[in-house]
């Protein structure tokens, strides 16, 4: 059984057809890259499967379990989770009370006031937590002080507190330099995969799905052109002149087994 189907999704905005009847399905512990221009319809397969967006039609399935019409807060409880191309943190708050608050929303702990976030035991987690995304320096650091890249790690860190079998992240190296973005893919992707966690990527950065999507689904006006593996994708003509245009340069090679809009 597959984690995640879509099933006949269509979705129009007015004259716009954002979704116009595609299916897909994501299996266990799969990386998948999705492509395609401004307008192609991944933000809004992306908030579909979120909760954020209803579809006009067709059904979306996660484990076997019909999940088209749930809210965005009933998606994160039953295991699916996001992160977002501007990161959602609070940024007059240290690194550590971030990752806090994620754990208190996360555990309910925050309807228990008479119970203070500033447990040991939770202190120890929000820092190790901050630890395993490689920003453990950064604690006690404001996050509106946090470089663009450390703050990415953050968002990302917060988003997997309640353990989610699925995470979508929107666009993760956007706004990052070039210097840090593999460095910051390559912690992403090994934390995931030690919390084995199934992800969808949201990405212009063609390096990026070179190097860290295993599979790559191809989006275009509302449609789902290719789905393969990333040197068969980006090979692929229709994709090169309706999605890259332009010839690739031959793939990166992979960089730990894996790793809009």
């Amino acid at each position: 059984m597959a984690l995640l189907e879509a099933k006949g999704l269509h979705k129009r905005f007015g004259s716009v057809v954002a979704a116009n009847g595609f299916d897909v399905a994501v299996n266990d512990h799969e990386v998948v890259g999705i492509i395609g221009a401004n307008g192609a319809g991944k933000t809004t397969f992306v908030n579909m499967v979120t909760g954020y967006v209803t579809p006009d039609a067709g059904r979306i399935l996660y484990a076997g379990r019909d999940i088209t019409d749930l809210s965005p807060r009933k998606v994160t409880r039953i295991g699916i989770s996001r992160s977002f191309q501007i990161p959602q943190v609070f940024l007059t708050l240290s690194a550590l009370d971030n990752l806090l608050i994620a754990i208190g929303i996360a555990r309910g702990e925050l309807l228990r006031p008479w119970r203070p976030l500033r447990r040991p035991e939770l202190l120890a987690e929000a820092q190790a937590r901050l630890d395993r995304y490689r920003i453990g320096e950064y604690s006690q650091q404001k996050a509106v002080l946090l470089p663009q890249g450390v703050r990415k790690l953050l968002d990302i860190a917060m988003a997997v507190v309640n353990q989610p079998r699925l995470l979508l992240l929107d666009e993760p190296t956007s706004g990052v330099s070039v210097e840090e973005k593999f460095g910051i893919m390559d912690t992403v992707m090994a934390a995931l995969k030690e919390q084995q966690v199934t992800v969808l990527f949201v990405e212009h950065d063609m390096e990026i799905i070179q190097r860290y999507g295993q599979r790559v689904l191809a989006f275009y006006d509302g449609g789902i052109i290719a789905d393969g593996p990333p040197e068969r994708v980006l090979a692929d003509e229709q994709v090169q002149k309706l999605v890259t245009g332009e010839v690739l340069h031959k793939a990166h090679p992979s960089h730990g087994g894996g790793a809009h809009a």
